[in-house]
């Protein structure tokens, strides 16, 4: 199994940055995925951005140019920098690992953007 941890989630003006933190421990496989998904109220879970182990990144059209993933392969950690935030960034930002067959997330770390 893999656990996920999650930080750096916060209240934050329109405008601003935050940067997410999410720490993997346990059983890691080598190749993976790890991003960052989120959910904000009334919606379904989207997809934020994610990074494979091998470097390789997926953005939502909506955040590109504004948010940054990154990875530190040796601390099992993946990081979310999120620059000129926007009210419609508000929501519930959860961590994700995946292998394919397995996949894990995090608690979750609000953020909330405000006009």
């Amino acid at each position: 199994q893999v656990q996920l941890v999650e930080s750096g989630g916060g209240l934050v003006q329109a405008g601003g940055s935050l940067r997410l933190s999410c720490a993997a421990s346990g059983n890691i496989l080598r190749i993976n995925v790890m991003g960052w998904y989120r959910q904000a109220p009334g919606k379904q879970r989207e997809l934020v951005a994610r990074m494979s182990s091998i470097g390789s990144t997926n953005y939502a059209d909506s955040v590109k140019g504004r948010f940054t993933i990154s990875r530190d392969n040796a601390k099992n950690t993946v990081y979310l920098q999120m620059n000129s935030l926007k009210p419609e960034d508000t929501g519930v930002y959860y961590c994700n690992y995946n292998t394919g067959p397995y996949g894990a997330w995090g608690q979750g770390t609000q953020v909330t953007v405000s006009s």
